[in-house]
């Protein structure tokens, strides 16, 4: 949605962006006049002390009430555009305000509410049925469609909704980078993360300066890389089960293989749960940190490292994992996990 701001304000539109509060806009987005940001507010953490159908119906409440206000609230809009998920009850809402404000109102389709609420409930529940009957009718309702893949088209068109698929690229901040570039990154990196930090003055454990002249160096761990938001849709049993794969073929000297380090980007509410499985491991020849990176600095990160990995599966496995696409701006390498829109986009 940064994105899709960043784009419309560079087409001489006044862009009003309205989201959670959390990690920092971009920086482009702060600094443009013509982009405005607007936060919504929390709701307070009370999940664990209602049962799920009064916590669900306090938040929509609380959410509708919260979008309304801000909605009018700012000056009237001629177009509104949502990304969805979230679909409750943003749909809604943002149906309602595109007929009070004569506003074209356009959905951008990445996934499904209702797919990723039958991950923690019995997908026959009622309110699943319910939810995906909210989703699919107002959705209908938009005045245009756009969606990320081709399989995502077809689906939605079964459903009565017509998309056109615009596919994610890369935003122009996703290159690859020299290796000075990787090795002064490096180098400002291991400032925080010892595990960075080379045997010498001026070296990365990946980098060194040799007569004035930056190089690989010859004994260097192997860089992997995984960004997520920590949900149900991203197993990461997977990848720590082959890490310790790794970790045994390198005790057992199967084959001349590499130490390495592995980072894993992001937060999410899964994140504590795979980091506590990750301590007990206590590997000698793999580490595993999980930092929280700037915007600034997600992209050089992806363009250091060798491989990258992306676990992602999709609550509807339809959508488009936006980290390969810029993984792929950087030309790094990517391990994915068997999803078939990766490969029809």
């Amino acid at each position: 949605m940064q994105y899709h701001a960043i784009s419309f304000a560079k087409e001489g539109f006044t862009v009003d962006l309205i989201g959670y509060p959390g990690s920092l806009p971009l920086k482009e987005i702060v600094e443009n006049p013509h982009i405005h940001i607007y936060y919504l507010l929390p709701l307070p953490n009370i999940e664990d002390k209602l049962p799920r159908l009064p916590y669900y119906l306090i938040k929509t409440l609380w959410q509708t009430s919260n979008l309304l206000w801000v909605l009018f609230h700012k000056q009237l809009s001629s177009y509104i555009l949502i990304q969805n998920p979230p679909a409750i009850p943003t749909i809604l809402v943002c149906l309602f305000y595109s007929k009070i404000a004569n506003a074209q109102f356009i959905i951008d389709w990445h996934n499904y509410a209702y797919t990723l609420m039958a991950l923690g409930i019995n997908n026959n529940h009622l309110l699943i049925k319910l939810a995906k009957a909210i989703e699919i009718y107002f959705g209908s309702k938009a005045d245009h469609n756009l969606c990320v893949s081709q399989g995502m088209k077809e689906d939605l068109l079964k459903l009565g909704i017509h998309a056109k698929v615009l596919y994610d690229r890369p935003a122009n901040e996703f290159y690859p980078i020299s290796l000075i570039e990787k090795h002064e990154f490096l180098l400002k990196l291991s400032e925080k993360y010892d595990i960075f930090k080379g045997s010498k003055e001026n070296s990365t454990v990946f980098t060194e300066c040799i007569e004035n002249e930056i190089q690989l160096s010859g004994k260097r761990p192997g860089f992997i890389i995984s960004s997520t938001s920590w949900t149900e849709d991203e197993d990461f049993s997977i990848l720590i089960n082959a890490l310790q794969e790794y970790e045994n073929a390198i005790i057992q000297d199967a084959c001349n293989l590499p130490n390495l380090i592995c980072v894993i980007t992001g937060k999410g509410p899964l994140k504590e749960f795979y980091t506590a499985i990750i301590k007990l491991r206590n590997w000698k020849h793999i580490a595993i940190i999980t930092p929280w990176l700037e915007n600034e600095d997600y992209p050089k990160i992806l363009a250091s490292a060798d491989l990258g990995i992306c676990l992602h599966t999709s609550s509807s496995g339809l959508d488009l994992p936006m980290k390969i696409i810029d993984m792929f701006g950087c030309e790094l390498p990517v391990f994915s996990y068997n999803f078939k829109c990766v490969f029809t986009f």
